[in-house]
């Protein structure tokens, strides 16, 4: 019986490792999704309302998301230098809850891309023919116009139906020259054109998403079974001091 626990301490204090140090991967990518969650509040808010029909929580799923990471990531060091066989039990099934809320989040991101542009087109259309230059959603539009360098939905002519132009024109996020953009211009069918960005956003937006999405999707999928190790590690430490009535002293 001794030899047989000696010879398990070399495999118990490797394992030991590996799951400390995947441990502290693991609560390094909640501190990311943590970061991630409280500037998307603070810096995407406006553009978030945008994509989504009503105001979305995915700031705050993010951001309580990558706390409980947080929390578990230190759980996890702490059973597995305790060497608790339910402990370890435990974080291996939140591991695996987090392996299927992933999977499920990418598989469903990347089956629904197309819905979420028809999404955005429908909201950001509505947002520019309903513009006032005051509500979140007209701010939203002007940051988009402005960042991105673009003009409209398809263009600046998707100006020329909304309620905001009768009286004062194209708004002025969409010069490429503030400097020689005027009211009285933008407020000129003929002069406006030479004045704005021709581009429109929907287009721009769009194209970055299609062309990320293969990315967002892979790492996505990457994190998510990534879990698989986490809970092959957790399993096997805890079978293994369970089987052997492995004690830390």
């Amino acid at each position: 019986m001794i030899n047989n626990r000696m010879e398990t301490k070399p495999v118990i204090t490797c394992l030991k490792t590996l799951l400390i140090v995947y441990s502290f991967v693991f609560w390094i990518t909640g501190a990311i999704l943590l970061a991630v969650g409280v500037w998307g509040k603070l810096m995407l808010g406006p553009y978030i309302s945008l994509i989504a029909d009503n105001s979305t929580n995915a700031p705050y799923v993010l951001i309580g998301t990558g706390t409980v990471i947080i929390v578990f990531g230190l759980f996890g060091c702490f059973a597995t230098c305790r060497g608790s066989p339910w402990m370890l039990k435990l974080y291996a099934m939140f591991l695996s809850l987090v392996f299927l809320a992933e999977l499920v989040a990418g598989i469903s991101g990347f089956v629904f891309r197309h819905e979420i542009k028809g999404t955005f087109h429908r909201t950001y259309t509505d947002a520019v023919l309903n513009y006032n230059a005051e509500d979140e959603a007209s701010r939203a539009v002007d940051n988009i116009q402005h960042r991105l360098r673009c003009c409209g939905v398809y263009n600046y002519t998707s100006w020329l139906g909304s309620v905001y132009y009768p009286s004062n024109g194209i708004p002025a996020s969409c010069c490429f020259n503030s400097s020689d953009c005027n009211l009285d211009d933008l407020r000129n069918s003929t002069v406006a054109p030479s004045k704005v960005y021709h581009q429109g956003c929907y287009e721009l937006v769009t194209s970055f998403m299609e062309t990320n999405m293969a990315i967002i999707a892979g790492v996505t999928f990457g994190i998510a079974f990534s879990q698989l190790i986490g809970m092959l590690l957790a399993c096997c430490l805890s079978r293994i001091i369970t089987a052997n009535q492995y004690e830390m002293v």
